[in-house]
Parts: structure tokens; sequence; C-alpha cells
């Protein structure tokens, strides 16, 4: 008998990478809850795509009349091609993925994730954007974050204190219901906003057209190019600019105009200065990432929360910090002045002079508004533990006054003292952007308000803390770097 011959052994198929699953699971769960969105709250927007100059001659009148009447959601022609080609192009990615390694599919990956972007999140954009310039400036966005804005941004040109104005002859007037229209009284975020916002209003002037989502979209695009650089691996850094690009949360606030991005986006640029100190050692760097987390407090008030984490980052270069303890702690807080200050100083140069103009206006605003106080205070409202307070009647309505302060200082302090012991153990972003984002959520979780758009904001943060918890300890330039004052 002949002897049996082995069959050669074939390799073990490479396992999809988890980048791929990531990608298909935003892409999937983004273009879901925009079309929900859209269909819920913009009855017209089939009969305005239609109507519009530009996007209603995208396609031949055949296929509009192919197409129908009756569609899947989002129920209009453009829509779904940009859906159905973000799709494909997260289909592809996963056949790429499974390529044997080559050298031209880490670029295919990236042009895809470039492709799956500018279709279900920048290109929807510019679509509302067009929409809006056709329907009038109260339609197809967000009443804050981009009518109110660009309201404040021609108040500071034309020399008004957007803080002692109202905006009730502003289009702000035309949105929202008209119980809850508070915000006609209070611009509740920081100069920042409208200050950096107001070049790009007057380009916008002079060719006749704008819209505050392009200043968003522009910081949005240019921190997704930046996010890699904080991430080791080639995974990881498709997958940092996969959830801060794709977030399904917080996309659909882009595409209407909500403001978070605005403020994640500095303190992404602070990270990146911060992690271009560490890789080289330059002070300058520091001084940058200081500088640039500055105007993200002086943005809005959700950034001031990563001020202690970030108070402690700017110890990393402090080898016996773990050791020190809390006396340690307390004795480096003269040296985080000192390597904050460009933070202040821009802080205090921003919104010091509004606070000179009229502090009584802007404490109104910023604070009295948001808490709930005066006569046109905010509501009770969003999915928080607010919720109990009005279900068991502790209040006569949703303009009530109630002492949430009690139950956000409760819960806020200890986690806050836990947290910094914890990050003093290991001193890097991602624990500190995690220990941010829970203090923020568990903050905002006991307050007057949880709204919507600030789980989007958390998300954000919660997955990159997650992937940069994953890298190792950052090594390079720490020879040069250390108890460099």
């Amino acid at each position: 008998m002949a002897p049996a011959t082995s069959s050669p052994i074939q390799p073990t198929p490479a396992r999809p990478g988890w980048d791929a699953l990531l990608l298909v699971l935003l892409t999937l769960s983004l273009v879901r809850i925009d079309s929900l969105a859209e269909a819920a709250v913009l009855p017209t927007l089939r009969q305005d795509v239609l109507s519009h100059p530009l996007l209603g001659g995208l396609l031949p009148g055949a296929g509009i009349a192919a197409m129908g009447e009756r569609s899947p959601w989002p129920g209009e022609p453009v829509g779904l091609l940009l859906i159905a080609l973000g799709i494909g192009f997260a289909f592809v990615y996963l056949l790429v993925d499974l390529a044997r390694p080559a050298r031209w599919r880490s670029r295919a990956k990236w042009l895809l994730l470039a492709g799956v972007l500018a279709t279900v999140l920048f290109l929807p954009t510019l679509k509302l954007v067009l929409l809006r310039q056709q329907s009038g400036p109260a339609s197809y966005t967000h009443d804050g974050g981009v009518i109110q804005t660009e309201a404040t941004i021609a108040y500071l040109l034309d020399g008004r204190n957007p803080y002692a104005e109202d905006y009730t002859e502003t289009p702000m007037a035309e949105w929202g219901f008209d119980e809850f229209r508070t915000a006609l009284y209070h611009y509740p975020y920081l100069p920042w906003t409208f200050i950096f916002s107001a070049p790009f209003y007057l380009l916008g002037q002079g060719v006749g057209f704008y819209d505050q989502r392009l200043v968003y979209l522009l910081l949005l695009a240019v921190a997704l190019a930046l996010a890699p650089r904080l991430v080791q691996g080639e995974r990881g850094k498709l997958a940092a600019v996969m959830v801060l690009g794709l977030n399904p949360l917080m996309g659909l606030d882009v595409i209407f105009g909500q403001n978070d991005s605005f403020v994640l986006a500095w303190i992404l640029f602070s990270l990146v200065a911060w992690q271009q100190w560490r890789a080289t050692g330059k002070s300058g760097w520091r001084l940058f990432s200081a500088l640039l987390f500055g105007l993200a407090c002086a943005s809005k008030p959700t950034a001031w929360f990563f001020a202690p984490f970030y108070g402690l980052l700017l110890l990393a270069d402090q080898t016996d910090l773990p050791k020190t303890g809390w006396r340690g702690l307390v004795r480096a807080v003269p040296l985080i002045v000192r390597r904050a200050w460009p933070s202040l100083v821009v802080f205090a140069l921003l919104v010091g002079p509004y606070v000179a103009w009229d502090a009584s206006a802007f404490y109104d605003d910023v604070w009295r508004w948001s808490s709930g106080q005066g006569e046109t205070g905010y509501q009770i409202w969003g999915w928080g533990a607010s919720n109990f307070v009005l279900a068991l009647g502790l209040v006569a309505d949703r303009f009530s006054q109630w002492p949430f302060w009690l139950l956000e200082v409760g819960v806020a302090l200890p986690l806050l003292l836990w947290f910094v012991r914890r990050q003093q153990q290991q001193n890097q972003p991602g624990v500190a952007l995690w220990h941010y984002a829970t203090l923020l959520a568990c903050f905002f979780y006991t307050s007057r308000f949880l709204n919507e758009n600030y789980l989007g904001y958390l998300l954000a943060f919660f997955a990159l803390g997650y992937i940069l918890s994953e890298e190792p300890a950052q090594s390079p330039g720490l020879a040069r770097s250390v108890n460099r004052r």
C-alpha cells in the first residue's frame, strides 16, 4: 500500500479587523438616526430638495420619476444616493480589510473612510445648508448653534453686547415652541464661539452666503486630520477618526448645527500639541497646548470640567508624581499654574471684556439662565434624573426651582477627588479623557437638564478615551523633558 500523502497546510484566514466592524456599525447607525430625524422634523424635505436650483438638478427627470413619490426614509433622491454611497464605501472597506497585507490596503482604507465621512456627514450637512439658503434662516438648522450664534456675530460687528441684547427680532423668534423660547433673552455660550467665527461671517457676507455650520465643518475636518497623531497603530488611528467623525449622536448634531463639535475640536487640538510636547520635549508645544485649551474653555463651560485632568497632564514629565500622594499634588499646584498660564491669559482676554462691559448680563446669560433662575430661566429638560423630580411632583412645572446643585456637588465632588487620584497613578490622555467624560456625564445626569446633544459629546470622549487608554505609555522625549519647567 502506498503511503498516505499529507495535504499541504493551508494558512489560517486572517481574522476580520475590528476597525471594519466599527466602521459598518457607526455608518449604519448614523444614517439610520439621521434619516429618522429628517423624516420626523422636515416634512417638506423632498419638495424642497427637488425645487432647489442646485440639488434638484443633480438627477435627470427620468431618475426622479422612477424613484416615485414614496421611497425609504429620508424619502428624497439626493439623500438616498448619499446613503447608498456611504453604505457602499463601508461594505467595500470590509472587503479591503480581508485582503492580504499590501501597500495599497492602508491607503485604500483611508480613502474609503474619507468617502464614508463625505457621504454620510459632510455632504448631508452641506445639503441642509443649501436648503436653508432657499427656505429661510430659521429652517433646516438648530437655534442656538447656528441661528443665535450668527446673530451674536452680527451684534459683535455692530458694536453691541451679545449678552445684553435679546434675540426677539432675529430669526430665533421663528424657531421652536413658544413656551420654551427662553433663549430669546439669553446667549449661554462663551465669546470665543462668535469671535473666532466673525472673520468667516465677514467673508460670507462678501460673497452673499454664510452658514455657521461651515465653520463647524472646517474645524471638524482639521480635528479628524489631526486625531491619528494621538494614537499608535493603524487600526487605532482609523478607529479614532471613525468614533469622532461617525459618532451617530454627535454626527446628527453636526448636520443640524449644534456647536458641541466646536469645543471638542479645540480640546483635541490642545491634546495634539500636548502630544508633540511629550514626543519632542520642547516646552513651546506645551505652551501652545495650554493656549489652545484656554480657547476651548472660552468656547463653552463644558470644557471647564476637563481643567483638573488637563492640569495633571501638564505634569506628565514629573516621574515621581505617582508616589507623592495628595501632599505632592498640592505642592504641584504652583507648577501647574505656571505651565497653564497661556490658558488663563487667553481666557481672561476673551471673557474679561464682556464681564467688564456688563457683568450682570454676562452672569445672567451664562449661569442664571441655565440654572433656571429668573423669569426666563431654562426649563427642567432632557433625559437625566430631573425627570424623577417632575414625575414625583416635587415641582409645580418645568420652570420651577429645585436644588439640583446639591445633587451635582454631592456626586461630582467625590468623583473629582477619586479621578484626580487615579490619574496621578497613570497620567495619560486616555485616562484623562475617560475621567472627564465620566465626571461630566454624572454631573449632567444630576443637573437640571441632560440634553440629547450632550450624550453625543460624551460618547465622543468616552470612545476616544478608551482608544487612547489602550495605548502604551508615551516614551519619546522623556529623557529630554523630565523636570523641564
